[in-house]
């Protein structure tokens, strides 16, 4: 999920093409290789997380706060981020050292994905296959976000959410979009 055999350039390739399906905004590829920190955030991402991976911290770290300062996107480099990952508009996003993201991700500006705890150890959460994650939500603790599952704008997740379920509020509740017509008629409860 998170280990890719590809090419950098390969999967820069796919980045951009995600980022033109998931932006309708966006209008070419190089406006997207050129002006998108969401992309530029993931491209040092795995820069930094192969310095983490060859015992290089600090230079990880370096190289991780050079691109927050640059994108205004934070990610550990110890963090493990599966393919065709997206963040639209990108600011604000932080995602903890011990989080793993899945495939197919889409996070909107103002994320974290942060820990509640100070020990060592497994302290941020776990996101699924194909999650949408609303602007300004907030996913703390070692949660796990199952795949297809959908967290609302703003909202704060602390316990676990089940794969297609929909989780809104403070703190979240998760629904399920098959019996909660609420959801059905109003997308943007959770978007």
């Amino acid at each position: 999920m998170h280990k890719s055999s590809r090419s950098f350039i390969e999967l820069a390739k796919e980045d951009l093409a995600t980022a033109r399906r998931r932006d309708p905004a966006a209008r070419s590829i190089l406006e997207v290789a050129l002006l998108y920190p969401g992309v530029h955030a993931l491209w040092a991402h795995r820069a930094a997380h192969a310095l983490w991976g060859r015992g290089h911290h600090f230079a990880a770290r370096a190289l991780s706060q050079a691109a927050r300062a640059a994108t205004g996107i934070e990610i550990h480099p110890a963090a493990k981020i599966g393919e065709r990952f997206f963040i639209d508009h990108g600011m604000g996003v932080v995602i903890g050292e011990t989080a793993e993201v899945g495939n197919d991700v889409l996070m909107f500006h103002g994320v974290t994905l942060g820990g509640v705890s100070m020990n060592p150890g497994k302290r941020h959460p776990t996101i699924g296959n194909n999650v949408q994650i609303g602007a300004g939500a907030k996913v703390l603790g070692p949660v796990t976000v199952e795949d297809g599952a959908k967290i609302g704008a703003n909202a704060v997740l602390v316990k676990n959410l089940p794969a297609d379920h929909v989780g809104v509020g403070v703190p979240a509740r998760a629904r399920d979009p098959r019996t909660d017509p609420e959801l059905m008629l109003d997308p943007t409860i959770y978007i």
